[in-house]
């Protein structure tokens, strides 16, 4: 099996870590947050307790209630009967001591006794619609970057109580939440075990999100295809897990990930499933034919104007030939000189504020074209070849599927330009060889026309109607006995 982590091989800051079952002191615990502006260190003498914090994750009105207020002018038969609380959790690890303030407790330490107070303040903007995948019809809710808000969301829309969640743990340095969210029963649980133990082995100082976690769990990194699916939308997640597949969350993060993933998912879109099955059919065929546009189309017309003139038409010619008589390019060096201008345009739109940026695109696209047919470097043709390959290339709903179609259409661009037909030919091969032998999670890329299931080709390149749909995909399809108990 390929390798499906990464190794941190930069050199790794040095911090001590406590040992496992040591017993929290409060001495070990002052040396660990020593020397930063936000550790607090509280301390009541008439009551012997003292308390430890970070000012920056606590909130004010939690602090006041759960620690000034129980332990101001408190003696110690009172501050017994405020321990006696839930609220107040008995820690004996030095380990989850430290993790416990990290994650806004209060530490506090009381004849040798150490508790943990959950005093944090709820962060993070409240949920909204994802500015990244908007959505015509359904719903318009999306994550956002508290892990807690997310899957509490998620439990809302999918209320079973098969929904299992499994907090993980990553990072060497800076350790960050991982939750793996299944469906017992439908979930194959050999994927789910298996993806548990590759997020275990990441060895990294930190992982802050999502698209950064499946990242080290690829088993092609070097391929340019995304092998996981991301979303901000709890529909999509919830759409896949009763599908039996997993998904995972890192706090932090607004995205999740599910698994595993074929190709053709990254043309799919929930709205596909909130309109008619003719219509989401229809939708879903258009995102394929502009798949085969994006890539190809200005390839085209590097290997037609290059090496193939027999195959335009007469009349069409003479304008072709009109346009680029002027034009001191060849067709490679013209056609890859708009196409990596299209990109910087793409790109300044997408760095730039929300509405200046589409100014920018919009202006800059018809200025810079118009000016560049006028000055004679480039054909007007070529302008009309670049930009329908740009807008086939917004039809399809993933974003990070999108970039690699866009990175590939160079490689395509190249070989027409050397070899004409026969290059483009070449290069589309080399691209359906390369996903033929990419897998994810143990499964085919290409599923399912690789290996071919026709049955599941009703939610691959159509969107059969639900009546005609499996519940579940093949390649999540498992033989685990508890899916008898939740089918009775």
């Amino acid at each position: 099996m390929k390798h499906f982590f990464v190794a941190g091989e930069q050199e790794k800051t040095t911090v001590k870590e406590p040992e496992k079952n040591e017993h929290p002191s409060l001495e070990h615990t002052i040396r660990q947050f020593e020397n930063s502006m936000d550790f607090i260190h509280r301390t009541y003498p008439q009551c012997k307790v003292d308390v430890i914090y970070l000012a920056f994750l606590v909130g004010n009105d939690q602090l006041l209630q759960e620690i000034i207020q129980p332990f101001t002018d408190a003696d110690e038969e009172e501050v017994k009967t405020v321990l006696s609380r839930s609220q107040y959790v008995v820690v004996v690890d030095s380990k989850e001591c430290i993790n416990g303030i990290l994650n806004g407790k209060a530490a506090v330490f009381v004849r040798g006794s150490t508790y943990l107070v959950d005093i944090a303040k709820p962060a993070g903007r409240t949920i909204e619609q994802s500015e990244t995948e908007s959505v015509i019809s359904g719903p318009h809710d999306g994550f956002v970057e508290n892990i807690g808000q997310n899957l509490g969301v998620l439990r809302q829309r999918l209320k079973s109580s098969h929904l299992k969640f499994v907090k993980l743990e990553v990072g060497e340095v800076a350790k960050n939440i991982v939750v793996i969210a299944y469906i017992e029963g439908l979930a194959n649980q050999e994927i789910v075990d298996e993806l548990i133990r590759r997020i275990q082995m990441i060895e990294y100082n930190a992982v802050t999100d999502s698209n950064m976690l499946i990242q080290f769990i690829d088993e092609n990194p070097n391929s340019i295809f995304p092998q996981f699916m991301t979303t901000e939308r709890p529909d999509a997640i919830v759409s896949k897990l009763v599908g039996g597949r997993i998904a995972g969350f890192v706090d932090g993060s607004p995205s999740g990930f599910t698994c595993p993933t074929n190709f053709f998912d990254f043309f799919s879109s929930p709205d596909d499933y909130y309109q008619r099955w003719l219509i989401g059919t229809a939708l879903r065929i258009l995102r394929f034919i502009g798949f085969l546009i994006t890539i190809s189309f200005t390839a085209f017309y590097v290997s037609v104007t290059t090496y193939h003139y027999e195959v335009i038409p007469h009349t069409m010619l003479l304008n072709l030939t009109e346009s680029r008589a002027k034009v001191p390019f060849p067709p490679l060096l013209e056609a890859l000189l708009m196409e990596t201008t299209i990109e910087l345009l793409r790109e300044a739109g997408a760095r730039l504020p929300t509405k200046v940026g589409q100014t920018i695109g919009i202006v800059g696209g018809i200025v810079i074209g118009q000016a560049a047919v006028q000055a004679g470097f480039t054909s007007n043709i070529l302008i009309i070849a670049v930009a329908i390959s740009a807008i086939a290339s917004f039809v399809i709903p993933s974003y990070i599927m999108s970039a690699s179609i866009r990175l590939i259409r160079f490689g395509l661009i190249i070989m027409a330009g050397i070899l004409g037909n026969l290059g483009l030919i070449m290069a589309i091969g080399m691209v359906v060889i390369h996903l033929a032998g990419v897998t994810n999670m143990g499964t085919s890329y290409l599923t399912p026309l690789a290996p071919i299931n026709f049955k599941d080709m009703l939610d691959t390149y159509i969107r059969g109607p639900f009546w005609a749909l499996r519940s579940r995909p093949t390649i999540t399809r498992t033989p685990n006995k508890k899916i008898n108990k939740m089918r009775k």
